[in-house]
Formats: C-alpha cells, structure tokens, sequence
C-alpha cells in the first residue's frame, strides 16, 4: 500500500516539485494538499501537471479530513508550529522543511510527539549536500575553536536567519570549543554588526546578508593560527535539490518517536 502524504504549502516552490514527484513514484500517495491562495483547485493542475483528483484544501485541518500517514510541511513559518501540532494530534507522522521555528518551539514539538507516540523529522534544508556540509562542519569545530556562520538569502526572504543557518549554529555551540574572539558584551561601537547569537552552550555568531542575486548559501567560517577553513554551500534556482530528501524523510519518519532534526539523523 503507497504511503499517504498531505502536502501543507503545496503551491509553493518547493511544494510544486514534490506534487510532481509524489505523482510519479510507485509507493507515494498525494491524498491531500494545503495552499489558502489556491483552495478548491486541483493540486496536479495548479502544480502545473495533469488533473490528479485531489483537491486542495484552504487549511490543514480540512485536508487532514481524508486519511493519511504523514504530514509534510513547507509553508510559512508563522503557520509551521501549528500545522505541527494539529498532524500530531490527529495522529500523523511529519516531515518540517519550513524554516524560522526557535529551539523553544521545537521542544514543544518534541514533547507533543512524544506523547502522541509519533515521529517528527525537521530539517532547514533537505538538500544532500547541505546536510554534508554540516556533517564536515561538526567535524571541523571538534579540532577549531573559532567558527561563525554566514547566511545568504534573496531580498525577500522573510526569516532569519535561514533554516539552514539556525540549525548549523546551533548543532555547532554543542560540539564547538571555546572561542578566543573577545565576547560580544566586552565590544565598544556598533555591537550589533558582530551579528545574533545562537546555540545554547557555547553560542555561535550569525550574519545574515538579504539582497538581489541570491538564492540560498551558507558558510561556516573556521579561523585558526594563520589559516582559515570555508565550508559553504550554493542553492541554484531549482527545488529539485531538496524533494529527495524530504522523500527520503517522509519514506523513514515512521522508524522513531519524537523529534530529529537533520536529514542525516535517517540518512545513514
């Protein structure tokens, strides 16, 4: 039996390229769909694909009214919380690509899975190379102790920083060694331009820039005795880099209980 998936923020960039690729594959179902902007339409046709007979409903809680297995979300991160607590509370699996959710929101995610005995997989960015661009930044801040992350967005991107640049931060203040750049409180002038502050143990700086010609980066910035390590990743213009991994996700939620966050906690 193909596993059921109700898509929130089926008209979005991403969204569109997982109808296309949930329509295509053999062991996936689109058994309901999610965009207020485009409720009452089919959502193959407003993906720009065939007529699929599913309608698209203008909230989650009417979408959730036909039977499914797991949620995936990629809507708004003003929407993403809620949306996560209501699929939990009717007893579906989930999968978060929307990014802007805090630490604080996602132990209460954690905690509401765990109590509805149901898996949570959420991740800033489902892309393969993302996801290692992170693993090899975990392994580097083990042996240097000086690491801040850059975050590259188009002008209109709501939040920040990106999904990517807050998990990255905070995954890195777990495992980083103490910097040997003078703290934030102990600077004169325009403290402000040192960037925010994230991670709960050992908290990391972070700069977001928003302007024209970007699509999505992040670097890691590594600085040591006379030399320095640059890990970063480029998006292109395609959402194809992330339906993969949100299948791939969607495909494992259902192995654990609780909350993970990172395409690698059920890539290996």
């Amino acid at each position: 039996m193909p596993l059921r998936i109700t898509l929130a923020g089926s008209t979005g960039w991403v969204g569109k390229a997982l109808v296309a690729a949930i329509a295509a594959s053999d062991d996936l179902e689109l058994v309901g769909a999610v965009s207020r902007s485009a409720a009452g339409q089919d959502a193959g046709e407003a993906a720009g694909l065939s007529r699929l007979g599913v309608a698209i409903s203008g909230t989650l809680e009417e979408a959730l009214a036909a039977p499914s297995d797991v949620v995936i979300d990629y809507t708004k991160p003003g929407a993403v919380k809620a949306h996560a607590l209501t699929a939990l509370a009717r007893g579906r699996s989930l999968v978060i690509g929307t990014s802007g959710l805090s630490a604080e929101d996602y132990a209460e995610i954690d905690r509401v899975a765990l109590e509805a005995e149901r898996g949570v997989l959420a991740a800033g960015n489902f892309s393969i190379t993302a996801t290692l661009l992170r693993r090899f930044a975990l392994e580097a801040a083990r042996y240097v102790p000086d690491v801040e992350v850059i975050d590259y967005a188009s002008a209109k991107k709501p939040d920040t920083p990106s999904g990517t640049a807050r998990e990255l931060a905070e995954l890195l203040s777990e495992v980083r060694q103490p910097a040997t750049s003078k703290p934030v409180d102990e600077l004169t002038g325009v403290r402000e331009t040192r960037g925010g502050t994230l991670g709960a143990k050992l908290p990391v700086q972070v700069h977001s820039l928003r302007m024209p010609s970007f699509v999505l980066s992040c670097e890691a910035v590594f600085g040591a005795d006379n030399e320095r390590l640059v890990l970063r990743h480029d998006a292109g213009s395609s959402a194809a880099p992330y339906v993969a991994g949100t299948l791939l996700a969607a495909r494992r939620v259902f192995s654990f209980i609780g909350l993970k966050r990172g395409l690698d906690a059920v890539m290996d």
